[in-house]
C-alpha cells in the first residue's frame, strides 16, 4: 500500500567555496571583530585628541620624562638598546619577508607577501600622516616643561617602533596555520615590551606609545577587510605565471583541429595525405618515390591536363565515326 508519499530529501547545505571565492561575503568581519575595530578607532582618536588639547595625558608624559628610568636602572640600558631593534622597520621587515617568502613558495601563493605589504602600507598611512601633521618633538628635544611640543618639526607621535612591532609580528601570527594563539601572545608581548623600552630610553612619550599600540592594532583588525582584494590579486598573479610557463609545444598542441567524426582524431587527418607518386627514371632502372605534394596542386594540375586530353581523344573518335557513317550512306544510294 502506498498510503504514504515519500517526502523529498532535505536540500543539502552548500559547501564553503575555496580560493578567492571564499572571501566574496562582505564585510568579512564578525560582530565582535567589528566592535573591537570601532573601539580601537575610538581609542586612537582619543589619544590624538588628548595630545592636541593638552590634557592630563601630556602631564603623564612629563612625569615619565622627569623620572628618567634609564638613570634609575642603567644596567638595563645595553640590553634594551639592542632589544628595541626588533621594532625597527628595516630589520623586522627583512626577517618577516624572508619567512613569508618561504611560506609563499611552499603554498604556491603570494598571499602571505601581499598581506604583509598591505599591512605596512596601511601602517604608513595611519601613522605617517599623524606624524607629519602633529610634528611633535621627542623627550630629549623638549623645550618647555609641561608643553606638548607640537608643530615643531618632530616625528615621534605616534611611536613608529611600537606600531611597527604590533603590525610586523602581529601579521606573522595572523598568517600562522599552527600555534596561532601562541604566536599572538608572543606578538603582544613583543609589542608591549618594545613600547615600554622606548619610554625607558627616553626616545618617546607615553602618549606616543599608546597611539602606536592603537594604530598597529587598527591595522591588524582592518586586514580582513582587504582579504577579498588580496585573494583576487593573488589568483590573477598565479594565472599569469601559469600562462607564462606554457611552452610553444603546448600552445601548438592546443591549436590542433578537432577529432574526426569516426573518432580517429589526428590519425585520420594524417591518413588523408595524398599517396606518393612513383615515377620511372629517365635512363631506365628502378622507379623512385618522389616527395608527396602536401597541397595537392600537382595532382589537380594533372587531373586538369588529363581531362583535357581525354576530351580531345573522345572528340577525335566521334568525328571519325561520323565520317564513316556518311560514306556508308552515300554508297547505298
Amino acid at each position: 500500500m502506498r498510503d504514504q508519499i515519500e517526502s523529498p530529501p532535505p536540500p543539502s547545505r552548500p559547501r564553503p567555496r575555496q580560493g578567492s571565492a571564499a572571501y566574496s561575503s562582505w564585510p568579512p568581519l564578525s560582530r565582535s571583530q567589528a566592535v573591537l575595530l570601532g573601539l580601537t578607532v575610538l581609542a586612537y582618536l582619543l589619544v590624538i585628541a588628548g595630545v592636541l588639547l593638552d590634557t592630563t595625558l601630556v602631564d603623564l608624559d612629563w612625569w615619565a620624562r622627569l623620572a628618567r628610568p634609564y638613570r634609575r636602572w642603567p644596567e638595563l640600558e645595553p640590553l634594551l638598546s639592542t632589544w628595541v631593534v626588533a621594532g625597527q622597520r628595516g630589520p623586522s621587515a627583512i626577517a618577516a619577508f624572508c619567512w613569508l617568502g618561504w611560506r609563499a613558495h611552499r603554498m604556491h601563493s603570494l598571499r602571505p607577501l601581499l598581506v604583509m605589504g598591505t599591512a605596512l602600507l596601511l601602517l604608513n598611512v595611519t601613522v605617517g600622516t599623524v606624524k607629519i601633521v602633529t610634528g611633535r618633538l621627542g623627550p630629549h628635544y623638549a623645550h618647555y616643561v609641561g608643553s606638548a611640543e607640537l608643530f615643531s618639526g618632530g616625528t615621534v607621535f605616534p611611536s613608529g617602533h611600537t606600531a611597527n612591532a604590533v603590525v610586523t609580528w602581529g601579521v606573522l601570527a595572523y598568517l600562522a596555520t599552527r600555534w596561532r594563539r601562541t604566536g599572538a601572545v608572543l606578538a603582544g608581548v613583543t609589542a608591549c615590551s618594545i613600547g615600554l623600552t622606548t619610554v625607558y630610553l627616553g626616545t618617546h612619550w607615553v602618549s606616543d606609545v599608546l597611539a602606536g599600540w592603537a594604530a598597529g592594532l587598527l591595522v591588524l583588525l582592518a586586514l580582513p577587510l582587504a582579504e577579498p582584494l588580496l585573494a583576487l590579486t593573488a589568483a590573477r598573479i598565479a594565472e599569469r605565471r601559469e600562462a607564462r610557463r606554457r611552452t610553444p609545444a603546448d600552445a601548438g598542441s592546443a591549436r590542433l583541429p578537432p577529432a574526426a567524426p569516426d573518432g580517429r582524431g589526428r590519425d585520420a587527418l594524417v591518413s588523408l595525405r595524398p599517396a606518393p607518386v612513383r615515377r620511372a627514371r629517365a635512363g631506365g632502372g628502378e622507379p623512385y618515390r618522389s616527395d608527396p605534394d602536401p597541397t595537392g596542386a600537382a595532382a589537380a594540375e594533372a587531373g586538369r591536363i588529363g581531362g583535357r586530353g581525354s576530351a580531345e581523344r573522345s572528340g577525335t573518335q566521334w568525328s571519325g565515326a561520323a565520317r564513316t557513317g556518311v560514306e556508308r550512306a552515300g554508297a547505298e544510294r
